[in-house]
């Protein structure tokens, strides 16, 4: 039986067939999507022309290190596909990602694409939302005040759950590319990940939040009995 890697692997090599020459892409972040640029590096040895825009420090340093072409989104503001992996694939592939920490810019080039695959091995699949804790990535500046007014809306879409500031293992906040941190809400189920959207963009201090909502267009699945490509 085929382990996690083996799994995330595989998605990511089938994934790579949607990949043509000349293609702008967006490259995710997380453990899936290194499999994607490790793999996306062989073609482009092999002869590919492509151009990544990354999604974050490590996946840039990742594909430079391995020779694949990138530009930023300020120079290549439109993009052809962007592939990702993601914590948590709902109905209709509603999305939670941000578990790596780099929801803001992944949910920016990802919006940037015409077309948004995510690839991931099928235990990521759920029936609803909210296993996985929703990360939320807020200002430095009153971060307690905030969570306070998390915890109201998040209330407001029928949600309820512990919010923790994430920190890394050497017990210091966990600071994100952009310079914020990152508060997850452990909310067990969103029954409504829309409403619950729509509620956390109106507190002022929360920079993005973990819900990709209407941004996949496919979501390329391994499982042990081979891979699957859903879509919504």
């Amino acid at each position: 039986m085929a382990d996690a890697e083996e799994l995330k692997r595989a998605a990511a090599a089938k994934a790579l067939e949607y990949v043509t020459d000349g293609m702008r892409l967006g490259l995710g972040t997380g453990s899936t999507a290194k499999h994607f640029v490790a793999l996306l590096a062989e073609r482009v040895a092999a002869g590919l022309k492509v151009t990544g825009v990354p999604t974050s420090e490590q996946t840039k340093a990742q594909a430079l290190s391995l020779g694949v072409p990138l530009a930023t989104l300020d120079e290549l503001p439109e993009l052809d596909l962007c592939i990702d992996g993601a914590d948590e694939i709902g109905p209709e592939l509603a999305l939670i990602k941000g578990g790596g920490g780099a929801l803001l810019r992944e949910k920016i080039v990802a919006s940037a694409a015409r077309e948004m695959i995510v690839i991931a091995d099928e235990t990521k699949t759920v029936a609803t939302l909210g296993r996985f804790p929703l990360p939320i990535e807020v200002v430095t500046f009153g971060v307690e005040a905030i969570k306070l007014r998390l915890k109201g809306a998040i209330a407001t879409a029928g949600c309820d759950g512990e919010l923790k500031l994430r920190h890394k293992a050497d017990g210091k906040p966990f600071i994100t590319d952009q310079g914020n941190v990152i508060v997850d809400a452990h909310l067990g189920r969103i029954p409504d990940p829309r409403a619950l959207a729509r509620a956390l963009e109106e507190v002022a201090g929360v920079v993005e939040h973990g819900l990709f909502l209407g941004l996949a267009r496919r979501a390329v699945l391994a499982g042990a009995n081979g891979i699957s490509v859903i879509t919504p």
